[in-house]
């Protein structure tokens, strides 16, 4: 045996489980895939189950064991699974089209590998958003020697009654139902009653959203498919707590009313043991916490949702029960304004010197005020407390070095690495053998988990040779993080990606692929495969704003995608008085944070009216009877202005202002338009649901008008 195979085979001794016994026994589970319905909130929903389970089944297994998974899917469209952070062949991994043909429906699939590892773990589908239905589970693997301490394993999800693909379309435009849902709503009036007006106005200026921390509305979070669950330990015994984010989109708080927790271990890796009060889990990490039950009563072990809105609970022990405490509101305006300092005018984040990474800041003091308030101090575990118990620095080989912007665009829900989406980036070419160092600057408002398939890697969080091994890393805005890993696998694609689903699905990730890879016979014709992966941010998503009011109608209808937008709009009056326009665009999303769009179009506009009319230009204004092919360029403006100046083959030159949802309070926004043809519109409504507002608008050509609108 050479000298770097066994430097090799000495790093792997450090990973979880590896290193085990390779005697190995063959521990088979079956999986069927079916549609089904449930009912948490007195809604009926199609969801996805296992075996008839929601969440799946755990399975279990011994470092060791080899494993065979039947999954027979039983549904008329295809699924996958993906074995989220286990080490195994490539073409194991579970990702549709990439590394793994889907399960297709009315079929079954075999997946068989050896269990070279230990800890906690899971799995869920790997297609279009099935994760967000229920198609999750918890995947333990125990080690070899026996542990005699209690367990309890603790798969966390979030559930929405609204169909996720109407979630994804809703963030792709814009919608603040989510918030006025959450009561979190950032309105002038909410703003004035919290004393900071003049932080929502430098916010607008800034042309950022309001501040959120979480983009879905949900209506319940889940422990083990309920909101609530109980396990009876007695006084003084010891727990371990196996804890897994399976959520689409939700961190969760943890703490426990018995005391203090242990860390022990993270995304299945043993860790040194930390006590802390509380922690946060990013969406996909796993922690094994040990908590211990002090003395009679049933505590609780309580998971909030980032945004405060929902909670579930896991009561531990036998008795009257001890409530944990739920968590006060976050302050929304206090985040805007620290995100406000931390924004430029051209839309870039800036640390002001803060050299912030590993979760240190997380604006603790900030939104959570419970922190300040509380007259005890308040142990928040951060990464820069995870400790190896063995030493893990990488075999000394070459290390290629790469450095990532995480970057996005909250008004159009584009996520993207440097810019770009998966589809818009070559595959990362790395070589067997060598070290792959990352490093990662937010560069956006929302945190990100990124994960790694197929590897584990270190993050460099001060701890030295012991720095810990992790699969999945939060990272939070503006922070730069430092992570590295082995190139040690023999061939194949791996992904890396952010694990929040909706921002994974708009293209926030990137494919790593080993050099001299053979074709994956699992995928066919490896062209058509990878079309499909890159299909899923390449999708177009629809949306409308239609009025019918006693004036008229006034609409507009809209086709977008990452960059482009084709988009038509009209104002259809009762009588040639008021007359009939239409004005229909394709154009192309420019720069980082798309604030620019060039485009082209026509114009087609008939109404009669008495006499000519000039422009601001002096020019005969055409407005009433025109059909035109027009050139413009869109801009959106501070206090998010959208600016369009357009010249039509004519020659005829249009310079338009508009502002649109301007929050007057929750549920009430106003609008208004002008342009340098003398044409105008104001207008209000009122939010009823989150398809349907009362409206009433005066235009310069249809006058007075009031109705209802749909905005889809």
């Amino acid at each position: 045996m050479n000298r770097l195979m066994k430097k090799l085979l000495l790093f792997l001794a450090c990973l979880p489980g590896f290193g085990s016994a390779f005697t190995q026994q063959l521990v088979r589970y079956d999986l069927t895939v079916t549609d089904t319905v449930v009912n948490y909130t007195g809604k009926a929903k199609m969801a996805i189950a296992i075996n008839g389970q929601l969440p799946a089944p755990t399975l279990h297994f011994i470092e060791g064991d080899t494993a065979e998974i039947h999954v027979h899917n039983k549904m008329h469209h295809e699924t996958s699974i993906h074995w989220h952070g286990l080490i195994l062949p490539n073409e194991q991994d579970g990702v549709p089209y990439l590394t793994t043909t889907p399960v297709k429906g009315m079929s079954t699939h075999i997946f068989r590998f050896p269990i070279v590892q230990s800890g906690t773990y899971w799995y869920h589908s790997h297609t279009m958003l099935q994760e967000q239905l229920g198609m999750y589970g918890a995947f333990i693997i125990s080690k070899r020697e026996t542990d005699p301490m209690q367990e309890y394993t603790m798969l966390l999800s979030d559930w929405s009654n609204e169909n996720p693909n109407q979630i994804e379309r809703s963030l792709h435009n814009a919608t603040d139902w989510y918030a006025i849902k959450k009561g979190a709503a950032q309105s002038y009036w909410e703003a004035g009653k919290a004393h900071h007006l003049g932080t929502k106005f430098g916010n607008e200026f800034k042309r950022m959203m309001a501040m959120d921390v979480s983009d879905v509305y949900y209506e319940r979070v889940l422990l083990n498919g309920l909101p609530a669950q109980e396990a009876s330990f007695a006084a003084g015994e010891q727990v371990r707590l196996r804890i897994i984010n399976g959520s689409a989109s939700t961190y969760f708080w943890l703490k426990f009313s018995g005391g203090k927790m242990s860390v022990v271990a993270n995304d299945g890796a043993d860790v040194v043991p930390v006590e802390v009060d509380r922690l946060i889990v990013g969406v996909s990490e796993t922690y094994d916490v040990v908590v211990t039950i002090p003395g009679a009563g049933k505590y609780e072990f309580l998971a909030t949702s980032e945004d405060r809105t929902q909670s579930a609970s896991l009561w531990l022990g036998e008795g009257k029960e001890v409530p944990a405490g739920a968590m006060p509101r976050l302050k929304y305006f206090e985040g805007m304004k620290m995100m406000n300092d931390m924004m430029t005018v051209g839309g870039k984040m800036e640390d002001m010197g803060m050299n912030m990474s590993l979760q240190q800041m997380d604006m603790n003091t900030v939104m959570y005020p419970e922190i300040v308030d509380s007259s005890e101090p308040t142990v928040t575990l951060n990464y820069s407390m995870l400790k190896s118990p063995v030493e893990t620095t990488l075999p000394d080989v070459p290390t290629r070095e790469l450095k990532f912007e995480l970057t996005g665009n909250m008004n159009r829900y584009v996520w993207s690495i440097d810019n770009k989406t998966v589809s818009e980036t070559d595959k990362i070419l790395i070589r067997k053998g060598e070290n792959v160092r990352i490093v990662i600057y937010n560069n956006s408002m929302m945190r990100h988990p990124m994960h790694l398939h197929g590897h584990f890697f270190r993050t460099l969080n001060g701890q030295g040779t012991y720095s810990p091994m992790k699969t999945v890393l939060d990272i939070l805005p503006m922070e730069t993080d430092t992570i590295e890993f082995h190139a040690s696998e023999e061939y194949g694609d791996w992904y890396f990606h952010c694990h929040i689903l909706y921002h994974m699905m708009s293209g926030m990730g990137r494919i790593f692929s080993y050099e001299g890879s053979p074709a994956n016979p699992e995928l066919g014709n490896p062209k058509k495969a990878l079309r499909k992966v890159y299909h899923d941010d390449r999708r177009f998503y629809s949306g409308a704003e239609i009025s019918l009011e006693s004036s008229g109608s006034d609409g507009e209808v809209w086709v977008a995608n990452t960059r482009w937008s084709l988009q038509t709009e009209w104002r259809l009056g009762f009588n040639q008085t008021t007359g009939q326009e239409s004005e229909s665009h394709i154009g192309r999303y420019i720069g980082r944070n798309q604030f620019f769009m060039p485009y082209a179009g026509w114009d087609v506009r008939s109404r009669s009216v008495e006499g000519d009319e000039k422009n601001i230009f002096g020019i005969r204004n055409t407005k009433d009877n025109r059909s035109v092919i027009c050139f413009g360029l869109e801009y959106t403006l501070p206090w998010f202005v959208k600016t369009d100046l357009r010249v039509d083959h004519t020659g005829n030159v249009r310079i338009q202002f508009a502002r649109e949802d301007i929050p007057v309070s929750s549920r009430v926004r106003l609008w208004g338009v002008w342009n340098t043809d003398m044409e105008y519109s104001v207008g209000a409504k009122y939010i009823i649901t989150k398809y349907w507002s009362l409206s009433t608008h005066y235009d310069s050509d249809m006058k007075w008008g009031g109705g209802l609108s749909l905005t889809y």
